[in-house]
């Protein structure tokens, strides 16, 4: 069992990275969609990678945030956004790939998140919810640095926070309940994973007031 879990650790951390990565990508084409210097690239690209990481850290009081000690996740969101600020990626490769990192990213800030908090003695709602914002919160900042409404807050937007906290509940769950082992977080960070992908490829949103979608379907409010 020691083995497996090991493997598993290590598959978690290579795809925390590649999430990373994916976030920081994300952030650094926004930031060149709104015409931003190479500083506005560099800064967006790593806010959007480590920003959720950081306000976790804060909220737990693990000062210096890990975002600011592990050169591994500040070195990969640097990197990337540096390859931003040289070459514009063709649209083929910040479609689905982008979306898929992305989407591993999110399951495993989850899982990761969840599991800090509830080790640094949250209660499971808390836990649930610093693991969602762990996940989500970067691409928050994204949208706020750039003065907009944050994407996970817009209407007809593809599910994203929901992925996420279903993701951090579950693992909550399995924190109080179980022996919990890390195979059991990598399992719920693929399906939040499956899950967000599958709502971009099917096109599923979340739930809205059921009066918003009789003025939407009667053409009083506007997309």
């Amino acid at each position: 069992m020691a083995g497996i879990n090991d493997a598993v650790s290590t598959v978690q951390h290579v795809g925390e990275l590649a999430g990373v990565a994916a976030f920081a990508l994300s952030g650094g084409l926004v930031a060149v969609r709104h015409r931003l210097d190479i500083v506005g690239v560099l800064l967006l690209a790593v806010a959007t990678a480590l920003g959720g990481g950081v306000i976790r850290d804060l909220i737990i009081g693990n000062n210096p945030p890990v975002a600011f000690t592990n050169m591994q996740y500040l070195g990969t969101a640097v990197a990337a956004g540096a390859v931003i600020c040289v070459w514009r990626p063709p649209v083929r490769l910040t479609r689905w790939p982008l979306d898929v990192t992305d989407a591993v990213g999110l399951g495993l800030f989850a899982v990761t998140g969840t599991v800090v908090a509830h080790q640094a003695g949250l209660n499971a709602p808390g836990a649930a919810l610093l693991g969602m914002t762990t996940a989500i919160g970067g691409g928050v900042i994204r949208d706020v640095l750039t003065g907009q409404i944050p994407s996970v807050l817009r209407p007809q937007q593809h599910l994203y926070a929901i992925p996420a906290l279903l993701c951090a509940t579950v693992v909550t769950l399995l924190l109080r309940y179980t022996d919990y082992q890390p195979w059991m977080g990598l399992a719920c960070a693929v399906i939040a994973t499956a899950l967000r992908l599958a709502s971009l490829g099917l096109g599923w949103h979340g739930p809205e007031p059921w009066y918003v979608r009789r003025d939407r379907k009667a053409g009083l409010l506007d997309e």
